[in-house]
């Protein structure tokens, strides 16, 4: 569910296959796809010790929504400066698995949205942590995510006009969600 709409990672995906092909794609995607394999474990994990710990929840809550809010004034700052910035350096084919890697391990909304999603099915009764279910969890996590971006770089030529206009304006819908979900937590608190 978090792969789908665009995001960083799935635009470079589409840009990435655009210049450097769908083979270098792919190894691109490997990398992302080891990183969230352990987001998450790690998200499972956080979710069922804080569902047991519920006190420590508000805590968390109060500074997520700083992180939020932060988050927020950054994104609308980069949508703002980024005319002024160099254009990226095509990366190496040799080297799009560690740059997927890298990119990966920079995305931390999956970690938040894993605990956010595990923690919802633990309310419902639908998952109770164990590591063979965290296991199972993070595989399918991990695939799915995978087919996802195999799908963008697949169609990258067809929605490369489509999907334009969403990259150039994706530090201000980042910054409005981050915003929105900041203040409907501030809201919550209160």
């Amino acid at each position: 569910m978090g792969s789908i709409v665009p995001s960083f990672l799935n635009l470079t995906v589409v840009k990435f296959s655009l210049k450097s092909g769908r083979k270098a794609a792919y190894y691109l995607i490997g990398g992302y796809a080891t990183v969230l394999f352990f987001q998450a474990n790690i998200g499972a994990y956080l979710s069922s010790v804080l569902m047991e710990n519920s006190e420590y929840i508000t805590t968390i809550q109060k500074v997520g929504t700083g992180i939020l809010l932060l988050l927020s004034i950054n994104f609308f700052r980069l949508h703002v400066t980024k005319k002024n910035q160099k254009k990226k350096v095509e990366i190496e084919k040799s080297r799009a698995y560690l740059h997927g890697i890298v990119m990966s391990s920079l995305n931390m909304v999956a970690i938040p949205f894993y605990f956010t999603s595990i923690s919802l099915l633990i309310g419902l009764d639908y998952f109770e942590y164990s590591l063979l279910n965290s296991f199972y969890f993070s595989i399918g996590s991990t695939v799915g995510s995978f087919i996802l971006y195999s799908v963008y770089a697949t169609i990258a030529d067809k929605i490369e006009h489509k999907l334009t206009f969403i990259a150039t304006k994706m530090n201000f819908i980042l910054g409005c969600i981050t915003a929105i979900v900041g203040i409907g937590n501030v809201v919550y608190l209160i």
